[in-house]
């Protein structure tokens, strides 16, 4: 029987990094990680506590599809307290990580065939389940001139229609922000001619100046994704959530039914309790300031001195040209005669990724300063492969 084949999905260069890394690390060669943005800080406190609780007293089995009310209310309380901005719990979607949350977005929002427009340099994932679903992930080439971030102008330069607009701001790999007037620009972008609208605020609370703006606080109709990983220090809890318009919420509760019954329970448990950890939160995101502010001092002494702004989240995406323009090479070799693990541009940027390199800062600092001293003494740096 001839079958179509499913579109071919490229790897997440991120992940192969780590695997390499743990490999040499299993081998009892040091490695430094900044290649995945994996926060060295525990969960919260009260969140293990809670964690313990719910194995000891509760049935660690399904919940609705759409997460336990308890939490939903406490996500939603969380709009009100954190922003300013009042939302039903019925909104508001538990997801398993931010990942499912994608997923039952780009599920519920689009048909097949459908063209969503992604920044790039972006989070790879969004292209390859875009493309996995066969939607159309449309690329949308950002430059420092406009901080990394799309613009209204530059959509307005993309040929044939367009179904909807992806951003995140804090943005992986680049850490750009985009400022309030600019974030409600786009969105008016869209509204007008009817695209839907996806914020990415996975990385809001880490920010180190102006504070991020939730979409939810410009319009009702865009879906929001947020999650428990990065900002809460629980990336292997797999617990993300979504705000959506109401209209949106039967559809998603059926997809989220058959696709994932619900998310992890005790994960759903511990996460209540996580808004009660702010003042805990705020110490983490002090020491991703410190572990920044080391790169952004070291790192321009190294030649590494084209940076993006790093407003927010944990990685500092530095363009290396002038040392190589096949940043794949320039991590292997890095990996190998450093032990220093970073992840290369084209995970990012499938087009002009060659020459840009991401570091992460969401480890210790005690990791950041050991890995400067190791890239310090690395020739490569010194003379390039041009």
């Amino acid at each position: 029987m001839n079958r179509l084949p499913r579109p071919e999905i490229s790897p997440f260069i991120a992940m192969e990094v780590l695997k390499a890394a743990n490999i040499r690390e299993q081998g009892g060669e040091a490695v430094f990680h900044m290649e995945v943005g994996q926060p060295a800080t525990p969960a919260p406190s009260k969140v293990i506590a809670a964690a313990k609780d719910a194995l000891d007293n509760k049935q660690i089995g399904y919940t609705d599809a759409l997460g336990i009310p308890p939490l939903r209310a406490a996500i939603a309380d969380h709009y009100k307290s954190f922003y300013g901005v009042d939302i039903p719990p019925s909104r508001v979607i538990v997801t398993t990580g931010s990942s499912g949350a994608f997923l039952l977005s780009f599920l519920s929002a689009f048909g097949k065939g459908d063209r969503i427009v992604l920044a790039e340099p972006g989070y790879p994932a969004y292209r390859n389940i875009l493309t996995s679903l066969d939607l159309t992930a449309v690329g949308l080439p950002c430059h420092d001139e406009t901080n990394f971030q799309p613009t209204p102008a530059l959509i307005d330069k993309l040929e044939g229609p367009l179904h909807g607009l992806l951003v995140a701001s804090p943005s992986n790999p680049t850490g750009t922000m985009l400022h309030r007037d600019e974030l409600a620009a786009l969105i008016d972008y869209c509204r007008e001619r009817e695209m839907q609208f996806i914020s990415d605020e996975i990385y809001h609370g880490i920010c180190y100046g102006e504070a991020a703006t939730t979409a939810l606080a410009l319009t009702d109709e865009a879906i929001i994704i947020n999650s428990f990983s990065k900002f809460f220090s629980m990336t292997g809890w797999r617990l993300g959530w979504m705000v959506v318009p109401e209209h949106l919420v039967p559809p998603i509760e059926k997809l989220a039914q058959n696709l994932f019954i619900s998310p992890p329970s005790l994960s759903q448990y511990a996460a209540v309790a996580a808004f009660d950890c702010m003042d805990e939160l705020e110490e983490n995101v002090k020491v991703y300031a410190r572990n920044r502010e080391i790169l952004l001092e070291e790192f321009p002494k190294l030649g590494l001195s084209k940076l993006a702004s790093a407003d927010g989240a944990f990685y500092i995406y530095a363009d290396v040209r002038d040392f190589t323009n096949d940043t794949v090479d320039f991590c292997q070799r890095m990996l190998q005669e450093t032990g220093v693990a970073a992840t290369p541009g084209l995970d990012f940027d499938p087009d002009r990724g060659n020459v840009y390199v991401r570091f992460s800062f969401a480890g210790s600092t005690a990791t950041i300063k050991q890995a400067i001293a190791r890239l310090k003494d690395w020739p490569f740096l010194k003379k390039g492969s041009r």
